[in-house]
């Protein structure tokens, strides 16, 4: 397959612009293109993770990437479709272009170009940009982007009803100084790119070209974001490689084709073999196994892959005992923590941090075997919970029936 139609079977094209020769150069390879994020973290995540993947695959067709961080826009933050954005302190946003930078050039093996728009915007006064790129966009023509439009029975700024125009400078910028005649984005941020179109053939007179991808969406229909309480970080420290092998190993099956599309690099002859077998026998879930396998090792590396891996075969397994007190800091975070002050027999144990509802209970989840401590089985009534017993001198994890964990610290 040529580069769009490659594009085209991923699912990665939901708009682009209307110009006749777009497809034939997106196939001839060799054009300069952009991508962009603003730094309201200091770490992109999964949802940012088909943009990029996809301005890899472009790369891979001749491509030449440049990947733009908004030091500019995200002290200004874009309009969301509910409310406007807290303002964020430049402080944070330096820090946050750092951490993002590091990431990209990471992710690229330091073949791709990192920008960041401060560096222009910055020497526009206000007078100077309202003459020079102000003047050249109706404001009809803003009013009618559907994500001002939304706004405006509740209530848009300035400063976000300027936000399109700011975006849309970057492309001229970037077309001026960098010969960068494409820009690639997610579907959201289409009302944006075309501000950037409109700008550069009204004030350089030449076509620019653009598409967007469709946001990848979760089994629920909800998008992966920080600003909807499910971001998977690609920073490591944030989102272990344990975790995001869990969430991926656990892919519904009415996702994972299209996880396999646009999260590997594999070809569309072996995403049809694996999806064939996977319809085959569902239970073995090879689709979802090969999903978390190429997308950890392509984004980690092949050993934090073998190590995710392992830690849920240890899990699966029951032998909490074998884990160090890091690993279990990453297999068990997220789930209910409590510290423990002193030794316990093992029904107030469980009463007293809220494992179970009373003594009762307790004693009936102990005659059925159905509370573990550290991998072990308890059955005795009369135990005693000590700092012996701790993995490392600290912790302690209980499991309650068969999925719910619960983790314990001994004070020092």
């Amino acid at each position: 397959m040529n580069c769009y139609e490659d594009l085209k079977w991923r699912g990665l094209i939901k708009d682009m612009t209307n110009n006749e020769d777009f497809i034939e150069k997106l196939n001839s390879g060799n054009m300069t293109f952009y991508w962009g994020t603003d730094p309201t973290a200091d770490s992109l995540h999964i949802g940012h993770y088909s943009s990029l993947l996809t301005a890899k695959r472009l790369m891979k067709y001749g491509h030449h990437p440049i990947l733009l961080v908004g030091g500019a826009t995200g002290l200004i933050g874009d309009p969301r479709p509910t409310a406007e954005r807290d303002i964020i302190s430049k402080e944070t946003v330096e820090k946050n272009i750092e951490g993002i930078k590091n990431q990209v050039l990471e992710l690229f093996d330091n073949n791709v170009e990192v920008v960041n728009n401060y560096d222009w915007i910055k020497d526009f006064s206000f007078i100077d940009f309202l003459r020079d790129v102000g003047k050249y966009i109706n404001v009809n023509y803003m009013l009618n982007k559907d994500i001002i439009s939304r706004r405006l029975e509740t209530g848009i700024t300035f400063a976000e009803f300027s936000y399109t125009l700011l975006q849309g400078y970057d492309f001229v910028h970037l077309y001026k100084e960098k010969n960068c005649i494409m820009q690639a984005a997610g579907s959201d941020q289409w009302g944006n790119i075309t501000t950037g179109v409109e700008l550069i053939n009204k004030m350089l007179g030449k076509p620019a070209y653009a598409f967007t991808m469709p946001l990848i969406l979760d089994a629920n229909g909800n998008k992966f974001g920080k600003s909807e309480g499910n971001a998977l970080w690609l920073n490591e420290e944030k989102t272990s490689s344990y975790e995001l092998y869990q969430y991926l190993i656990n892919s519904d099956d009415s996702k994972v084709e299209e996880y396999l599309k646009v999260f590997t690099f594999l070809t569309k002859d072996e995403i049809e073999d694996i999806m064939k077998k996977h319809v085959e026998c569902p239970e073995a879930r090879l689709a979802q196994k090969t999903l978390a396998k190429e997308f950890i090792t392509d984004l980690h590396g092949e050993e934090s892959f073998l190590h995710a891996e392992k830690l849920s075969q240890v899990l699966f397994s029951g032998d909490i005992a074998s884990l160090t007190g890091k690993e279990i800091e990453q297999v068990f975070r997220g789930v209910p923590r409590f510290n423990i002050e002193e030794s316990e027999n093992i029904l107030d144990f469980l009463v007293k941090y809220g494992i179970l509802s009373s003594k009762r209970e307790a004693r009936e989840f102990l005659t059925s075997g159905s509370i573990t401590i550290n991998g072990n089985k308890i059955t005795d009534m009369d135990k005693v919970i000590t700092k012996d017993m701790a993995i490392d001198g600290k912790y302690i994890v209980v499991r309650r029936g068969k999925k719910k964990y619960y983790l314990g610290n001994f004070n020092s």
